[in-house]
């Protein structure tokens, strides 16, 4: 995760925003309502991909207060960190972890909506959510840019509340 700040998103660590992946096991895997999935690769066991989802939603600021207010935390699952490393895209990985969390997300009953925000400046990461999203906010499009960030609701899988 790390790897991916630095490289894809040119940022480094920013610790109000990446505290997260200094210590995921407190952010993803201490709560029942979030979780942490990871590829790794079976030829050297590299890890290769990250997704994760835990209950807080956005936060203004930085974001928009309509959007904090249309995704409050506890009824939101926003999926987090879906990287995968760039010689190891365009084979299913993220698709198929996204896939994961949309079904943890589904037997846990208490969400009522799955968002996400992503920098469109990161390689593919605009296309592959536009894909499987609905924007509901692109930055870019907002009088004074906002951050260019893109924020998508995903649909419930079905069968969830």
């Amino acid at each position: 995760m790390l790897d991916t700040v630095y490289r894809d998103f040119g940022t480094g660590y920013v610790p109000r925003w990446h505290a997260d992946i200094i210590d995921p096991a407190a952010a993803y895997l201490d709560g029942a309502r979030h979780t942490l999935l990871v590829a790794v690769d079976d030829a050297d066991g590299a890890v290769v991909a990250t997704a994760a989802l835990d209950s807080r939603g956005p936060a203004h600021p930085p974001n928009p207060r309509w959007l904090a207010a249309r995704y409050p935390s506890g009824e939101t699952a926003q999926l987090r960190r879906v990287y995968v490393r760039p010689e190891h895209r365009r084979h299913g990985l993220a698709r198929r972890l996204v896939g994961a969390l949309l079904e943890f997300a589904g037997a846990d009953g208490g969400y009522r909506a799955v968002y996400l925000h992503t920098d469109p400046a990161v390689p593919g990461a605009e296309p592959f959510w536009r894909s499987l999203a609905k924007v509901v906010c692109d930055e870019r499009e907002v009088p004074g840019g906002g951050q260019g960030i893109v924020h998508f609701e995903v649909p419930m899988p079905p069968g969830a509340p």
